[in-house]
């Protein structure tokens, strides 16, 4: 797939990951065993972990680039029509013949809390090769790595230096080898996956953020939600809270609060200030219907 920027173009960030489609539903509430929930009409928009970073991004006025595959299908044209629109890189998402793209099917209860389930589509999945391929003439100042991905081109990114600033995101894979984070400048989590890969869980996101440290990133980030994000590096640490906000929709507060930060953190922006403004888009976010909303962020 071509797409926009050339070849010798300069990124901000680079977004390693997948791109799906997201199926929407609001509903009162989430169906019962034996029970029929009857919800709102079903949306399809283009989404995936990385794409809503990336997309995030690009609403800031920053240069972001897409490293994904997506199937040759009617899906696949539609993220490819909504990155386009959003201005981001599209140079290295790679459709593949006689595939069909991934999905997540989200619901959306009252009150905007979402579930998310998501239909992977194997032979969409990013290889080693594939990075090799993107990462060899990409000028990023950053790159962000989705950690569940399959273990081969996580330790592919990571294991040799590709960007000044190199940020990890989510649970990573469980096969993927512990010591690829001492790789990371940035971890950032949210609390519930904090818990996840420390086996425990705590209340406190500072106490999880110091935690996870200990495993070999330089900087950690831990969001809470409506409590805001805290934050651990070599140098101090401290908290920021979220403001009060009428939520509508959480599903892509979280990466509208990566694609600020790592927008912020590629352009040199100290770490407490990075956060402050990455929580502050998380939240305008949560206040929308969808992903990504249409207009630039703060």
């Amino acid at each position: 797939m071509t797409g926009n920027g050339n070849p010798g173009d300069s990124i901000d960030v680079a977004f390693v990951g997948r791109a799906n489609i997201d199926l929407t539903i609001r509903v009162p509430h989430r169906s019962r065993p034996g029970r029929t929930a009857i919800g709102s009409a079903l949306s399809a928009s283009a989404g995936g972990k990385s794409l809503n970073q990336a997309i995030a991004t690009a609403r800031r006025g920053g240069r972001a680039a897409l490293i994904a595959n997506v199937g040759a299908d009617a899906w696949g044209q539609q993220i490819a029509a909504a990155l386009t629109d959003a201005g981001v890189d599209t140079r290295h998402v790679r459709r593949i013949p006689d595939t069909t793209t991934g999905a997540a099917i989200i619901e959306v209860t009252p009150d905007g809390e979402s579930y998310i389930t998501l239909a992977l589509s194997p032979a969409t999945e990013l290889t080693a090769h594939d990075i090799h391929h993107a990462t060899a003439g990409l000028a990023t100042r950053a790159v962000v790595a989705q950690l569940d991905l399959p273990p081969e081109p996580v330790t592919a990114l990571l294991g040799h230096r590709r960007a000044p600033v190199v940020i990890g995101n989510l649970v990573p894979h469980p096969n993927l080898d512990p010591a690829v984070l001492r790789h990371l400048d940035v971890l950032v989590v949210n609390q519930h996956e904090a818990a996840a890969i420390l086996h425990t869980s705590t209340e406190n996101p500072l106490d999880a953020a110091t935690a996870l440290q200990r495993l070999g990133p330089h900087i950690v980030v831990v969001t809470a939600g409506p409590h805001g994000a805290a934050y651990t590096h070599p140098h101090g640490s401290g908290t920021y809270p979220a403001p009060t906000v009428a939520v509508v929709d959480t599903t892509g507060a979280g990466d509208a609060f990566l694609g600020s930060l790592a927008l912020d953190l590629a352009r040199h922006t100290p770490l407490p200030d990075a956060i402050t403004t990455a929580v502050h888009a998380g939240s305008h976010t949560a206040q929308h219907a969808g992903a990504h909303i249409a207009h630039h962020t703060p």
